[in-house]
């Protein structure tokens, strides 16, 4: 239950009823090894690895060794540039035990993105995975490399760097190693996140930040030991690194890895094969399993919860989730990567409706509320405004960016999301827009401007604009609008692609591409978006 501030306020107060964790990720890990060593921590499919509690911490710490004889230590960033693994949870957790920031690298980045986050951050460490589906990623760490200042070396997994690295640890004691105090509000973590300004901040989240948040939203869908979680979902996001990830270490459950990308059949194999008693996805990874034509044949009996978050579920996947995969307790979270992430979630005996129609009540510890973007007042329920939260949630900051911080949160450390919310008078909050223009192409937060930036360095053209558009299968997807420069040859959506190959992720690159002489434009000269939405999808059909 939540407590208001008053009975027709947009503001609520999640339950306190459980303690904060006043810990550092490390101890609490250590925690979980001293209560459940002999139990089974990390499975990995693609290759038949397992590790139990006890296992997994050796592991860890021979790692957490290794990298401080190369000269990592506290405060330094190490970055991660790979797909889901379980090398990638060993570092996740090896950086935190020695106080070093974790800086994930979204997999699906090129050159003009990993060179931006390696120099943003000032990673002098990178840890990467040789290659993944089309991308030979030594090869593009070496274009980027000599242009990242602070980058002193790259480790490649697999290779017997990698290997030598862990061998460096082994049989020594890590206490040995760390000389210096952790603290739980230590930066542990940073995440890019697209920025409305043409480049990705970096959400800056501390021990505190997501170890709670990764205990709290396991609790709220009564994790213990006995759980088993299949992760489809990316480690580079807060769905796979802390909702998952931290909500499994501690309580002690078992952390399943699917496959190093996310695969219909291969999920849905794991949550037979493995006993899975959980399962997380955003909904379109739900269409698609419940899409997958052997799904009728599949043993997903021992399911019984999960969540899924990332957009609304349509009401017909919801009731598969609950009738067909078992999921009876499955759980719908809200949140952003700068709140670590989630702000709300539905509770397991919520019915139907509150499941498909809302994002749930505020988490435990978390106060939200809802006001009026020109003023900043908190609105009668009902009434829509900008979602607001603050708490032991909300990230330190970005990244060397104390004027985007300031942006985002106020003064009074409320987290300002951009999203426009209307909080019912159950407590249950609905969104309902976006202030600004943001795109949500299955379950990636997409911002136009930094797509328009790129854009703007093709030599053709002069102007673009970019916008979302209605689609079955992701949500959102990107339509351009480009104005050409005079004299040059038109681009169509095939040559704006080619462009982008290689220096955008696949899921930034616009679908549709249509070429325009001029926008529409309010009296003041701002281009109308909206106008834009509405013409796009009558020129497309959609």
């Amino acid at each position: 239950m939540t407590e208001t501030s008053s009975i027709t306020a947009s503001s609520a107060r999640g339950d306190i009823g459980v303690p904060l964790l006043e810990e550092t990720i490390g101890a609490n890990f250590e925690r979980t090894v001293a209560r459940h060593g002999d139990r089974e921590a990390l499975v990995e499919i693609a290759t038949g690895r397992r590790w139990t509690y006890a296992e997994l911490d050796a592991d860890v710490d021979a790692l957490a060794v290794g990298l401080r004889k190369v000269g990592i230590g506290k405060g330094d960033r190490v970055g991660i540039w790979a797909p889901n693994c379980a090398e990638w949870t060993m570092v996740q957790f090896a950086t935190a035990k020695i106080g070093a920031i974790l800086v994930n690298i979204n997999p699906a980045y090129r050159t003009h993105e990993l060179a931006y986050a390696l120099n943003q951050s000032g990673v002098r460490l990178l840890i990467s995975a040789t290659e993944f589906k089309t991308s030979d990623y030594v090869s593009l760490v070496g274009e980027v490399e000599g242009d990242c200042g602070a980058l002193e070396q790259t480790i490649f997994l697999g290779t017997p760097q990698w290997d030598a690295l862990l061998a460096a640890g082994r049989d020594e004691r890590l206490a040995d190693h760390v000389d210096y105090p952790l603290d739980p509000n230590d930066a542990i973590n940073i995440q890019y996140t697209s920025g409305t300004t043409g480049f990705p901040k970096g959400a800056t989240l501390s021990h505190r930040n997501i170890l709670n948040n990764g205990f709290f939203v396991t609790e709220a869908i009564h994790f213990t030991e006995q759980d088993r979680l299949c992760i489809p979902v990316p480690f580079y996001h807060c769905f796979g690194m802390v909702m998952a990830n931290l909500g499994c270490t501690t309580h002690g459950a078992t952390m399943v890895i699917p496959g190093p990308g996310f695969d219909p059949a291969t999920t849905l194999q794991t949550v037979q094969d493995e006993r899975c008693t959980a399962l997380y996805g955003v909904p379109t990874m739900f269409i698609a399993m419940q899409g997958d034509p052997d799904f009728a044949s599949y043993d997903l009996s021992t399911l019984r919860t999960g969540i899924m978050a990332g957009a609304l579920c349509p009401v017909e996947v919801m009731k598969r989730c609950v009738s067909e995969m078992h999921m009876s307790e499955v759980a719908i979270a809200y949140g952003m990567t700068e709140t670590s992430p989630v702000s709300c979630q539905t509770r397991t005996d919520d019915d139907l409706e509150r499941r498909t129609e809302t994002i749930g009540q505020a988490a435990p510890h978390v106060e939200v509320k809802i006001v009026d973007p020109a003023t900043g007042e908190v609105v009668p329920r009902g009434t829509a405004g900008e979602f607001c939260t603050r708490g032991y949630s909300v990230m330190l900051g970005y990244w060397d960016d104390d004027a985007k911080t300031a942006e985002a949160i106020d003064a009074d450390g409320w987290m300002h999301t951009g999203d426009l919310a209307v909080m019912r008078e159950d407590g249950y909050c609905v969104v309902v827009g976006r202030i600004k223009d943001m795109v949500i192409r299955g379950g990636e937060n997409i911002y136009p401007r930094e797509i328009e930036e790129f854009l703007y360095t093709h030599p053709d053209i002069a102007e673009a604009q970019v916008v979302g558009v209605p689609d079955e299968r992701y949500g959102e997807e990107l339509c351009a609008w480009i104005r050409m420069r005079p004299g040059a040859d038109p681009l169509d959506a095939d040559a704006v692609r080619a462009f982008a190959s290689g220096k955008l992720a696949h899921y930034k690159t616009p679908r549709y591409v249509l070429l325009v002489e001029e926008f529409p434009m309010t009296v003041t000269g701002k281009v109308r978006k909206i106008d834009m939405r509405e013409q796009s999808v009558a020129l497309l059909g959609l």
